[in-house]
C-alpha cells in the first residue's frame, strides 16, 4: 500500500515538473520575442530621433543666407568657411560633432565642414537617393548609402524657385550604438555586400559572413560569436541563442523601403533578468527622448561645465555676449562663483577695481 502511495506522489509531483519546466520555458520564451519586438521599436525610435535632429540642423542651414550667397557666387572657400565656423561653434558649446555638407545641382560637392579636399568632385553615381529630388521639392531624411552607410538629413536650396544645390548633415552610428550600450545590449549594423559599389569607404571595414560592418565602435567581444553565426536562419528566426548570448535580429531600409543589411543586437544571457516581465523590461526606452538623455548627462557631468575653469572676475565680462540657449547654465555658474564675495568686492569687480579687502558675508 505504502508502495503504490509513493509511486502516486511521484507520478504527480513529475506532472507537476513537467508542466512547471513548461511554463517556464514559455515564459522565457515570451520574454525573448517581448525583447526583441522592443529592441526593433527602439532601433527605429532612435533612426527616428536621429533624422529628426539632423533635419533641424540642415533647415537652419539652408536659410543661413551667406551659405546661400556663396553658393549662388560658387565661393567654394567661403561656403567651406561658414560650414567650418557654424559646426565648430555648434561643437564647442555642445560638445556634438555635425558633419554638414553643400550639394551643388549638378551633384558636386561644393563645401564640407570637416574638410576642404574634395570641392568639386561629383557624388551623383553613388547618391542615387538624390534622384529624389527630380520631382520633389521638400526635404528628405533616410538611412542611406553614399560612399559611407549613414543617416543623411537633404534640404533642397532654392532662390526664387531656381534650385541652386542642396545643404545636407550626415550622421552614422556612434550614438545609437553608445546607446544600446548602456542599457547593456550590443548593436551591429551590417550593410549588405551588395551594396559595396557605392559604400567606398567602408571596404576596408570588417566583414561579417556576406555583410560589412558600418559602425566603427562596435564591441570587438561578440565578432567571433557573430561570425559563425547561420545568418540566413538569425533573419528567419529573428533571435538565436548561441554561446550563451541571445542574438536579436532587424532588417535594415532605406528610405525607398529597400532592404540593404541588417541590425543585430548582442544581449548576454546573464542580463535576461534585468528585463523581469513585460510590464517592467526595456519598453521604457521607446518614451525617452534625446532631449532627456541629454539632461542625464548634463546632470551627471555638471562639474564639467564650459565656465568652471573661469574666474568669478572674467564672467563679469560674460554676461552681455552669452547665447540666449545658454543663458540659464551661465546665470547658474555666475551666481554660485559671485555669492563666494562680499557686497563690497562685487561692486568694485564691476567697477573694474582690484579688490582690496574681503569682508565676510553674502549680499543681502
Amino acid at each position: 500500500m505504502f508502495k503504490k502511495i509513493a509511486i502516486f506522489f511521484v507520478f504527480i509531483i513529475s506532472i507537476i515538473a513537467i508542466f512547471a519546466f513548461y511554463y517556464k520555458n514559455e515564459i522565457k520564451e515570451e520574454k525573448i520575442n517581448h525583447i526583441l519586438d522592443q529592441l526593433r521599436l527602439t532601433i527605429y525610435s532612435q533612426l527616428k530621433s536621429h533624422e529628426m535632429d539632423d533635419l533641424r540642423i540642415a533647415l537652419l542651414l539652408s536659410k543661413n543666407q551667406a551659405l546661400v550667397d556663396a553658393l549662388e557666387n560658387d565661393d567654394e572657400d567661403l561656403g567651406y568657411k561658414i560650414l567650418d565656423d557654424i559646426t565648430k561653434t555648434i561643437q564647442k558649446n555642445t560638445h556634438v560633432r555635425i558633419r554638414s555638407q553643400v550639394i551643388t545641382k549638378e551633384l558636386n560637392i561644393f563645401a564640407r565642414s570637416w574638410d576642404d579636399v574634395y570641392a568639386g568632385m561629383p557624388i551623383g553615381d553613388y547618391r542615387t537617393d538624390l534622384k529624389y529630388f527630380n520631382t520633389h521639392t521638400t526635404p528628405r531624411t533616410s538611412l542611406e548609402i553614399g560612399r559611407r552607410l549613414g543617416i543623411k538629413a537633404t534640404v533642397p536650396i532654392y532662390k526664387n524657385n531656381v534650385l541652386l544645390g542642396y545643404v545636407e548633415v550626415i550622421s552614422f552610428f556612434k550614438s545609437m550604438t553608445e546607446f544600446f550600450s548602456s542599457i547593456g545590449v550590443d548593436m551591429y549594423a551590417l550593410l549588405d555586400v551588395k551594396q559595396m559599389d557605392s559604400a567606398v569607404l567602408m571596404r576596408q571595414n570588417l566583414t561579417i559572413g556576406d555583410y560589412v560592418l558600418a559602425n566603427r565602435n562596435y564591441n570587438y567581444t561578440h565578432i567571433q560569436t557573430l561570425k559563425k553565426l547561420n545568418l540566413k536562419k538569425l533573419k528567419l528566426n529573428g533571435v538565436l541563442s548561441v554561446d550563451n548570448k541571445y542574438i536579436f535580429y532587424d532588417n535594415m531600409r532605406d528610405g525607398r523601403g529597400t532592404i540593404i543589411g541588417g541590425f543585430i543586437f548582442v544581449l548576454p544571457k546573464k542580463y535576461l533578468e534585468y528585463f523581469r516581465d513585460s510590464e517592467d523590461d526595456i519598453s521604457f526606452l521607446i518614451n525617452i527622448t534625446r532631449s532627456s538623455l541629454y539632461d542625464i548627462v548634463k546632470e551627471e557631468n555638471y562639474d564639467k561645465t564650459m565656465y568652471n575653469n573661469f574666474t568669478a572676475e572674467s564672467m563679469v565680462y560674460f554676461q552681455d555676449v552669452i547665447d540666449k540657449e545658454d543663458r540659464q547654465l551661465f546665470l547658474d555658474e555666475a551666481y554660485e562663483k559671485f555669492d563666494k564675495y562680499s557686497k563690497d568686492e562685487l561692486i568694485q569687480m564691476m567697477l573694474n577695481r582690484k579688490i582690496v579687502k574681503k569682508i565676510d558675508g553674502k549680499i543681502k
